[in-house]
């Protein structure tokens, strides 16, 4: 059977199936924990999180279902043209499509069209798929995190330049 993707931003009904995926994913890994996107209060609410300037979010469809996504968030505290890589999260049959490669280069692209010139990710050791990835994408390890971390579960920093 061949698999068909695509990515589009995200729209109002993605909500409830998104806020499914991302604690279905955490889940996954056990990283449910206080401190992570679990317990986010607008987990289910992302349309509106991310309908402020400066932010996008992008939505994966696999073989015409929602099987997750990635944003680019404003988030306080980060230095002067920084934003953050939020939730990137993917279903199992998304994952090995290279489609968190090509989430991670529209979140990249998005941010350099928006004028950042660093994007920033906070991520956990049980999210081990995530962090080769990030790796092959250029992000560099930092030793503290950026700003005044929300997710203070997170006990990996990283970053990339994207001017």
């Amino acid at each position: 059977m061949t698999t068909t993707s695509k990515i589009r931003p995200l729209q109002p009904d993605d909500n409830q199936q998104l806020g499914t995926i991302i604690r279905q994913v955490l889940e996954e890994f056990r990283a449910n924990k206080p401190g992570t996107a679990y317990f986010d209060k607008n987990l289910y609410e992302l349309y509106s999180a991310f309908a402020i300037p400066n932010a996008a979010y992008w939505i994966v469809e696999v073989n015409g279902s929602v099987a997750g996504g990635a944003g680019i968030f404003p988030v306080p505290g980060l230095p002067p043209a920084h934003c953050e890589l939020v939730k990137l999260y993917l279903l199992p049959e998304a994952r090995g499509l290279g489609l968190g490669k090509q989430l991670i280069a529209q979140c990249l692209q998005s941010a350099r069209d928006l004028g950042y010139s660093h994007v920033y990710l906070e991520t956990l050791p049980e999210l081990e798929q995530a962090i080769p990835l990030y790796e092959k994408m250029g992000f560099k390890y930092l030793p503290a995190p950026l700003g005044s971390a929300v997710h203070f579960g997170c006990s990996i920093w990283m970053i990339k330049e994207v001017q």
